[in-house]
């Protein structure tokens, strides 16, 4: 099963203090916020590493007060290196919901388990292969005889390699993979030279670039940088959850869906700098990145997100693309099993938005 690692680099204290209400199973929470004695569901989300840019948009919309302006408990956690991937503690039952990328539905999918996308946020994986100054990539015909670092093998960073070297007529036998985690450690396998290249996200790139150890040899951070490798939209970061949770959860399921889907409209109508204000400092500067540099790399790739939650049209073709690419056995998956832009759609109708991204459908 895929492992999807991207592991957060903040401190565990202050991970701990960024942490959404915490307690207790899903179900009754504490009364409304309005005084009532209505029960505030509680629902349990892990994130495949919350501090990364990628994944911003579930603290920031706890920090905002989102989840509790729609009538939701979100206990927001993190997955851990060495420990249960996020995707894996949602199939497992040990969290409700899971940020992760959309590619796990199909991976699922394929093995029995039904996991549906319930909010696409973004429409680029935010991966960038960073190489090394002196490595003489650029592009992926250039990896042959390369070592290429991503956060775990069998991960979304490493499938995400496979497939871009696929399209360059090379096979994951022509270069080597070394997991390398993300962060620091991925940092030292530029420095030490055990990597040529790493696939990883900010604010990783932006410190490495700022120490001048690598530089972008492929950009799978935006939409055009991802159009131009990948085919098409390649939607990475969603909300996932069981199929079977959600037939029995779905108040609970479109109050978080409300919440991020109006912290999307947020995160495109402001500034980088301001979407850093908003979010713990640690995320913003730690032993890896300055908050300038956090605000850069943010602005350079904010176009990943996407400003209503809606699943793009084309995307789940690329994605199964993909995965079909690299010998994942989709014959028994159907495309529009593995999505809903329902609770989205109904989010947006909610607030008053209007759409702007053409939905995907039923054939993605």
């Amino acid at each position: 099963m895929m492992k999807h690692r991207i592991y957060a680099v903040a401190a565990a204290g202050a991970i701990a203090l960024s942490l959404a209400a915490c307690g207790g199973n899903s179900g009754s929470g504490s009364a409304a916020a309005d005084g009532s004695s209505a029960p505030v569901p509680t629902v349990k989300l892990m994130v495949g590493g919350i501090d990364k840019q990628i994944y911003l948009p579930y603290q920031l919309a706890e920090q905002l007060g989102y989840y509790k302006k729609y009538g939701v408990n979100v206990e927001l956690s993190t997955e851990q290196q060495g420990g249960v991937g996020a995707e894996d503690a949602m199939a497992s039952g040990q969290v409700d919901m899971t940020g992760a990328w959309y590619i796990h539905t199909v991976d699922f999918q394929s093995k029995g388990k039904n996991v549906i996308n319930l909010v696409q946020l973004s429409g680029a994986p935010g991966e960038r292969l960073m190489c090394a100054t002196n490595s003489g990539v650029h592009s992926a015909a250039d990896l042959k005889g390369k070592t290429v670092g991503v956060t775990d093998l069998g991960s979304g960073t490493d499938e995400l390699t496979q497939f871009i070297a696929s399209k360059a007529g090379l096979s994951k036998n022509d270069y080597h993979t070394l997991a390398v985690g993300s962060g620091a450690t991925a940092i030292a396998a530029i420095q030490r030279a055990s990597a040529d290249c790493v696939m990883t996200t900010q604010p990783t790139v932006g410190a490495l670039e700022s120490k001048n150890l690598a530089y972008t040899a492929v950009d799978l951070a935006t939409s055009d940088g991802a159009k131009a490798a990948l085919g098409g939209e390649s939607p990475a970061a969603g909300l996932l959850a069981q199929a079977d949770w959600v037939k029995t959860h779905e108040d609970e399921a479109q109050k978080v869906v409300n919440a991020l889907v109006d912290t999307m409209h947020w995160i495109n109508s402001h500034s980088a700098a301001e979407i850093a204000d908003k979010l713990p400092a640690s995320y913003v500067q730690n032993n890896t990145i300055s908050k300038d540099q956090y605000v850069s790399a943010l602005n350079q790739d904010k176009g990943q997100f996407l400003p209503d939650g809606i699943m793009p049209a084309g995307g789940p073709k690329v994605i199964f693309d993909m995965e079909k690419t690299i010998g994942v056995d989709t014959s028994k998956v159907t495309i529009s099993n593995t999505f809903t832009n329902k609770y989205a759609l109904a989010a947006n109708k909610l607030e008053g938005y209007t759409p702007t991204t053409t939905p995907a459908g039923d054939n993605g």
